[in-house]
């Protein structure tokens, strides 16, 4: 590093400018940068011929399209992603990012343990819809609780509502449905919530039966409401009302317990990445991903568009070759999926990722892929399927962050750790999100969003390990009961999108 540029890897042929360069200004030893540089972005420390690789972190991130000479800007007008680079974003040594794993046998937190011995980190009621023609009345019925409940103490933390744009005009027995379901049985059976009602409309696909039927699917209670057999919306509003004052009543007791690590199950997400993001905030998740994993905690890694040309590195980690198999289909089946659609998977940058100093999706997954650490893969969850036990877990999801963490949730996690440069306002439905920032400029700009604050990695006043420590800690502090800004602001309800891949009829 020099106090202009970083350079992550001695074979790297860019390097990132740490501040604006204006061209002419000299940027490392007899390098002058040829173009005005934006802080975030990329700049060539050698020449590089057109049709070359492109280096970052050790890795291919691209071919050069054009030649570019050493101090100049390297972004979209000479660097491309082509589909012929799929599984070229491999290391030149054997170097993998992200931490080693660091034991934390002896951390625990505050948890509620379910009859069925699941624990959760929040005492939610939830109400349901089953299909979008009941999602008024469910928005209605959990807004006559906002403010009103004590989410101090063993209270309830608060009245969630989920509704969705599905439950009909999908065929009954379809895939459509079949996920939707799934998504659905994930939440009510999730430990995260103390008691539910289920509010149908009555005519719906999606009925009240198809989600809870003769067995139980959780343990804690559930009311059901139907709004035609209950006289209308008013009628049913004012019922719903009252079935969850009851549920609020029998689960507020509810005592948080001192848990195990081994009861944490952490989604993790990156959305509004910028140039900083594969450097500070995902590695340092990664290297608290890694401690959890080591006290027996699970993580899911999701967003199979944004591992696209990074996947070998998780294959690398897999625990069987079974494993690496299945998750090679994941990302085969959606260049295939996109391909029916006249779309690759290097349309992902989104503008604001573009802005930041992201140029091709093999640069954006080496950025999202270090989130998940450097534990092995132990196995691949379709869309919301059930997490089966502890360690690191990929999930099926498109690259959507409200789609993806939906699936999360319903898939088992407790927790949602979410990474940001250009900053995101999202919440989860279901379970408390912390916002990480990989940049400080971002952090102070939108202090009322982001829960901590990675940026001085990058300029040496902090470090992948002490920042490690404090996503640990503030985990484990928010698993306890403490609250994110998203839950201050009371988002996650919107938030709340089941994948629909499927037919609409």
């Amino acid at each position: 590093m020099s106090n202009r540029i970083l350079l992550m890897h001695p074979d790297d042929t860019v390097a990132i400018a740490l501040q604006p360069h204006a061209s002419g200004e000299t940027v490392r030893g007899q390098i002058r940068s040829r173009n005005d540089v934006p802080k975030g972005h990329k700049i060539a420390v050698s020449d590089i011929e057109k049709g070359e690789p492109v280096r970052k972190y050790g890795h291919v991130i691209g071919s050069a399209t054009a030649d570019i000479r050493a101090g100049e800007l390297v972004h979209t007008h000479n660097l491309a992603y082509t589909a012929d680079m799929s599984g070229t974003a491999m290391p030149t040594s054997d170097t993998v990012i992200g931490p080693q794993a660091i034991p934390s046998d002896e951390l625990s937190f505050l948890g509620y343990r379910r009859p069925n011995g699941r624990v959760g980190t929040r005492n939610y009621i939830g109400v349901m819809a089953t299909v979008n023609c009941s999602a008024t009345v469910v928005s209605r019925i959990a807004r006559h609780f906002e403010g009103s409940i004590d989410v101090t103490g063993s209270s309830i933390d608060s009245v969630v509502a989920v509704t969705h744009q599905s439950g009909c005009g999908i065929p009954a027995g379809g895939a459509e449905i079949s996920m939707l379901h799934r998504v659905l049985r994930g939440y009510i059976g999730h430990p995260n919530f103390g008691g539910w009602l289920i509010v149908g409309l009555g005519c719906e696909v999606n009925q009240i039966s198809d989600l809870i039927g003769s067995e139980s699917i959780s343990q804690v209670p559930i009311r059901k409401l139907c709004i035609q057999e209950e006289g209308g919306t008013r009628a049913a509003i004012e019922t719903g009302i009252g079935l969850v004052s009851e549920l609020v009543a029998a689960t507020a007791g509810i005592p948080r317990t001192p848990t195990a690590l081994s009861e944490l199950s952490v989604g993790l997400q990156c959305g509004g990445s910028d140039g900083w993001s594969g450097i500070t905030a995902n590695p340092a998740l990664g290297n608290a991903v890694d401690r959890l994993i080591a006290g027996g905690g699970a993580a899911i890694l999701a967003e199979t568009p944004e591992i696209h040309g990074a996947e070998e590195l998780l294959k690398r980690r897999a625990a069987s070759s079974d494993v690496a198999g299945q998750l090679q289909a994941k990302v085969d089946w959606w260049q295939n999926y996109l391909a029916e659609h006249n779309q690759d998977l290097s349309a992902n940058p989104s503008p604001g990722n573009l802005a930041g100093g992201i140029t091709t999706i093999l640069e954006k997954s080496l950025g999202a892929v270090a989130k998940s650490g450097s534990s092995p893969l132990c196995g691949v969850l379709d869309y919301a399927e059930t997490l089966r036990e502890s360690g690191l877990w990929f999930m099926d999801s498109p690259g959507y962050d409200p789609c993806s963490v939906t699936g999360e949730v319903a898939a088992g996690a407790n927790l949602i750790c979410f990474t940001t440069g250009r900053g995101s306002v999202f919440g989860a439905a279901g379970a408390p999100t912390i916002k990480i920032a990989s940049n400080s400029e971002l952090f102070e700009r939108m202090r009322d969003d982001m829960d901590i604050d990675c940026g001085g990695i990058v300029h040496g006043s902090d470090s992948i390990e002490a920042a490690g420590d404090r996503i640990l800690l503030s985990i484990i502090d928010i698993a306890s009961g403490k609250r994110t800004n998203s839950e201050t602001h009371g988002l996650g309800t919107f938030e709340f999108v089941p994948w629909s891949p499927g037919a609409v009829v």
